[in-house]
């Protein structure tokens, strides 16, 4: 397990996982009123939430199922990904795909964020690529059954 300093310039509880198993923080809504998300409208929600990550890691921020099936929203650019050199606060970039005004409200659970390793790659620049079975087969090659 890896350590992660925070600094809380909000009100609200720091993430934590709701199971010993859980891939996702819950990140919550850090906000001085409710704010109405309209249909097809997209806020930056901020959470208070200011973190320093080790170098080769991220944080991936990511929809909740429940308020994407239930609600129709979801994390605009999903997965959101907070580098590590970044030091301001980590907003939440929501977007309402239903029909329906959603309200959030102060301290509500709106994402997930994960910590993730990745690497950082040299681009080598070659006259080909060697072959595959695949080739160039691209979206809807294997077809659907």
């Amino acid at each position: 397990m890896i350590q992660i300093k925070v600094v809380n310039k909000g009100h609200q509880q720091l993430p934590a996982y709701a199971t010993p198993l859980s891939a996702g923080m819950d990140l919550r809504a850090n906000i001085e009123e409710p704010i109405v998300l309209h249909p097809m409208e997209r806020r930056l929600i901020p959470t208070g939430l200011h973190i320093a990550l080790p170098a080769g890691f991220e944080a991936q921020i990511r929809p909740r199922s429940g308020l994407a099936l239930k609600h129709g929203i979801t994390v605009l650019n999903t997965p959101g990904t907070v580098d590590a050199d970044y030091r301001g606060e980590i907003m939440t970039l929501l977007i309402n795909f239903s029909n329906e005004d959603f309200v959030i409200n102060d301290g509500e659970r709106i994402a997930q964020m994960i910590i993730a390793r990745h690497e950082q790659a040299e681009l080598v620049v070659v006259d080909e690529l060697d072959e595959t079975e695949r080739g160039e087969g691209g979206y809807g090659h294997t077809g659907v059954k």
